[in-house]
C-alpha cells in the first residue's frame, strides 16, 4: 500500500458526484486499477466528510492509501481443501521440493510442524474473498494513527539514526496488539465501503497454499531459493513488503518477514470440531493466532504453510516481525 505522490485528475470532481453533491469535495482523484472513477469519488467524499479538519495533504494521502490498498487486493477463488499438517517426505531438499506426496504413502509421511495443534487434517470449504498481496506498511499504519488523533508509535526511537532502518515507510507495520490490526482493517472498510477485516486462519492457509494445494513453503515454486523468493539468513531485520518473488496467487512474504495476525481466537483442538464451511475459529478465547514466520526464525522449522501458533493479544511494545494484512469478505467484483 504505497503513496502515489503524482496523482492524475481524471475528471472534475463535481462531474462524478452529481448524486452525492459537490459540497467540500476537492481532492484530486487517483486512477485505480480495480475501482471505477465513481467509486474513487465516493471514497473521496467519505474521507472529506469523516475528516473535515484534516489538511488537504493528509486527506489526499488517505485517499491514495485506501485506493491503493484496494488495488493491492488479490481475488482468491473459493473452494474446498484439506486444512492442517498434511505431512511431507522425511528427507527432503528445501531448495528442490518434490511434488506431494513425493512417492511416499501419505500415512508414512513425517509431520511438517513440530506442534500438535495442526496435525488433524480436515476438510474446509471457503467462499471466494480478497486477500492483500502486501502486509500493511508503516506508512499506512502511521496515517491510521494520525486520523485517530494518536501519537505515532515509537516516536522517540524514530529519532535514533541507528534505528532508522526499522521505520522506513514500506516496512511491515509492527503492532502492539491484535486489536490494532483489527481496527485498522475495519477503518479501511469504513472509508472504502467494503467489508474489510483480518483474514480468518483458514483463509490465510488457503491463500498461502495457493488455493489449498499441498505446498510446504508459500513461495512461487514451493521451495526456498534464498535471495530470490525468500530472504537470506543473517540479515536480522524486516524488509520492504514488496521484496522477493510472490507466490502463484501474487501474494508476497507469507513467511520470512513478519508474522500475520488472523481474526480467529485460538483453540488447541479447534481443528477437531471446526465447521466445514467458512470456519472463523472458537467463539471465545484468551489467545489469538499468528500465521507465517518472522525474520528471526529458522525457515525450515517455522516457515511452512501449516504452522500456527497462539499468542497473547497484547504485547509489551511495537516489535518488528509482528504485523498483519487485511482481507475483503466478499466474492463480488470491486
Amino acid at each position: 500500500m504505497f503513496y502515489l505522490p503524482a496523482v492524475r485528475v481524471l475528471l472534475p470532481a463535481c462531474a462524478l458526484l452529481l448524486l452525492t453533491g459537490c459540497q467540500a469535495q476537492s481532492l484530486p482523484l487517483p486512477k485505480s486499477e480495480k475501482l471505477s472513477a465513481e467509486k474513487v469519488a465516493q471514497i473521496a467524499t467519505t474521507i472529506d466528510q469523516t475528516y473535515p479538519k484534516l489538511s488537504t495533504d493528509i486527506r489526499t494521502q488517505l485517499l491514495n492509501t485506501v485506493v491503493q490498498s484496494l488495488d493491492n487486493m488479490v481475488f482468491v477463488e473459493g473452494g474446498e481443501f484439506q486444512m492442517g499438517d498434511f505431512g511431507w517426505k522425511c528427507d527432503y531438499d528445501p531448495s528442490n521440493m518434490c511434488e506431494w506426496p513425493c512417492g511416499v504413502e501419505p500415512e508414512r509421511l513425517c509431520p511438517i510442524s513440530f506442534r500438535n495443534n495442526d496435525d488433524f487434517v480436515h476438510p474446509v470449504k471457503l467462499s471466494s474473498y480478497y486477500f492483500s498481496k502486501f502486509q500493511t506498511t508503516i506508512r499506512d499504519f502511521d496515517l491510521f494513527f494520525i486520523t485517530q488523533g494518536k501519537p505515532l508509535f515509537d516516536r522517540e526511537l524514530r529519532k535514533r539514526k541507528d534505528l532508522a532502518f526499522r521505520f522506513q515507510s514500506k516496512m511491515p507495520a509492527p503492532t502492539k496488539s491484535w486489536q490494532e490490526a483489527k481496527d485498522y482493517c475495519a477503518w479501511l472498510g469504513q472509508l472504502s465501503g467494503y467489508p474489510v477485516s483480518l483474514p480468518t486462519e483458514a483463509q490465510w492457509e488457503y491463500a498461502a497454499r495457493s488455493r489449498g494445494q499441498y505446498v510446504y513453503f508459500s513461495t512461487d515454486n514451493g521451495s526456498l531459493d534464498y535471495g530470490r523468493n525468500f530472504p537470506k539468513s543473517g540479515k536480522g531485520r524486516t524488509f520492504e513488503v514488496d521484496s522477493f518473488t510472490p507466490n502463484p496467487l501474487g501474494i508476497y512474504n507469507l513467511s520470512g518477514n513478519a508474522v500475520d495476525w488472523v481474526s480467529d481466537w485460538y483453540g488447541e483442538d479447534y481443528y477437531h470440531h471446526s465447521p466445514m464451511e467458512n470456519p472463523t475459529g472458537p467463539a471465545t478465547g484468551t489467545l489469538r493466532i499468528h500465521r507465517g514466520s518472522a525474520f528471526v526464525e529458522s525457515p525450515l522449522i517455522t516457515a511452512s504453510t501449516v504452522r500456527r501458533w497462539a499468542a497473547e493479544p497484547i504485547k509489551s511494545g511495537y516489535f518488528p516481525g509482528y504485523s498483519f494484512r487485511c482481507a475483503i469478505q466478499s466474492n463480488q467484483v470491486l
